[in-house]
């Protein structure tokens, strides 16, 4: 079997940083509230309506279109984290009843769109001129391009406003240690809204970069989230670099089983290394895999 190292190179980086996108803010809500959260797959699908909403009525210029499915997205995390975290933080058992709110919030989300839209996909217009250019013997679109550069400039503009801002700051307070940034003075309640808001972004650019290979539906983002929740276990809840080597590593599995056994392979392949990689490090790549939270 011949295996063309540039394409699956050009293969995996963009499905790491798509996939890292995902991951990222799985593991910042859990690091930073404390909370696994099932309604992520929820904002993927309704950032993609969001999406497409603006591509029909504003405008399909590629820029206004992936600003409408981050904007959405936005707007979705707020909402989870008004209806999830704010009303049940200071309770009992708030992982579990967090994930329960947030399982409730994607389920009925999801038939709200089905309700609204229909069971039929949608389209976006293309994001990214089209065309492309040569990258050893690999034929690279401007369309992966585009999603590669969008997910690293918004990544790396993530990281420096939680490094340098004051809001940042307080997240990367809560993520170190919950209790203690409540107690300098640390607004629990507006700093989880901003987590959501953030995370949420993440999942709108991923919906509208992704929307070529899961169109646009009401349950568009099941195998997104999957794939997300995977990747962050993986990499070590709480662990944003390790999210991102498990990203790669998970990008160059699906590469390596699409191009060698088929795409049918590729969720089985997936999960044999997840179980691998847990079962040598049950904390994951990055070994900081949290202790469940009372």
């Amino acid at each position: 079997m011949h295996i063309d190292f540039y394409y699956l190179a050009v293969t995996t980086v963009t499905l790491a940083s798509i996939y890292g996108l995902l991951a990222v803010g799985i593991s910042i809500i859990w690091s930073s509230l404390g909370m696994i959260n099932m309604a992520h797959g929820f904002t993927f699908a309704v950032s993609g309506y969001g999406a497409w909403l603006v591509a029909q009525n504003v405008s399909t210029n590629g820029v206004v279109v992936l600003a409408g499915g981050v904007l959405t997205g936005m707007l979705s995390g707020a909402v989870i984290g008004g209806l999830a975290f704010v009303p049940l933080y200071d309770k009992p058992n708030f992982a579990v009843r967090s994930l329960i709110a947030t399982l409730a919030i994607a389920l009925f989300g999801s038939q709200c769109l089905l309700w609204a839209f229909g069971p039929r996909v949608k389209a976006l217009p293309p994001i990214f001129p089209t065309g492309g250019f040569k990258f050893g013997t690999a034929s690279v679109s401007y369309d992966r391009l585009g999603a590669i550069v969008c997910s690293i400039v918004l990544l790396l503009a993530m990281l420096a406003w939680m490094k340098r801002s004051r809001r940042g700051l307080e997240i990367r307070a809560m993520m170190q240690n919950p209790e203690g940034a409540a107690l300098v003075g640390v607004g629990l309640r507006s700093t989880a809204i901003a987590v959501m808001m953030m995370t949420g972004g993440l999942a709108g650019l991923a919906a509208v970069l992704l929307s070529r290979t899961y169109f646009i539906s009401p349950f568009a983002g099941a195998i997104p989230l999957v794939k997300g929740i995977i990747v962050a276990l993986a990499g070590g809840l709480g662990s944003l670099a390790g999210a991102l080597i498990a990203a790669a590593l998970l990008g160059l599995v699906e590469a390596l089983t699409a191009v060698g056994l088929g795409g049918r392979f590729v969720l089985i392949t997936q999960f044999l290394v997840i179980i691998i990689i847990l079962l040598i490090r049950p904390r994951g790549i990055a070994g900081m895999l949290e202790r469940t939270r009372e």
